[in-house]
């Protein structure tokens, strides 16, 4: 099994930056990617990013390509969200997950095994 938990969520105004990160326990050697999900109160979850755990290939949603980045430090066994340009609709809380097991497309949401707990990120105009 995996643990995962998440932090750096807070309070920014549009156009600020907030870094997440998210550390990894457990059976981190059977990991093989790490990805970031977000939910806002009422709607679906929705992907936003992920990382190979490995060779490190990088996934984003279309709604944060060129503002946000995700990266890890397989030693920390630790990733990261830096979210730049911080919009309000990127209000949600954010997620962080894990995939255990091999294949599988990173941008659907039953993709991962793990899940940690969330973190609130909220973005004010």
């Amino acid at each position: 099994q995996v643990q995962l938990v998440e932090s750096g969520g807070g309070l920014v105004q549009a156009g600020g930056s907030l870094r997440l990160s998210c550390a990894a326990s457990g059976r981190t050697f059977s990991i093989r990617a790490m990805g970031w999900i977000r939910q806002a109160p009422g709607k679906e979850r929705e992907f936003v990013a992920a990382i190979s755990w490995s060779g490190g290939s990088t996934y984003y949603a279309d709604s944060v390509k060129g503002r946000f980045t995700t990266s890890r430090d397989n030693a920390k066994n630790t990733v990261y969200l830096q979210m730049n340009s911080l919009k309000p609709e990127d209000t949600a809380v954010y997620y962080c997950a894990a995939r255990w097991r091999y294949g599988g497309i990173p941008s659907n949401n039953d993709y991962y095994d793990y899940w940690g707990q969330g973190t609130q990120v909220t973005v004010s105009s």
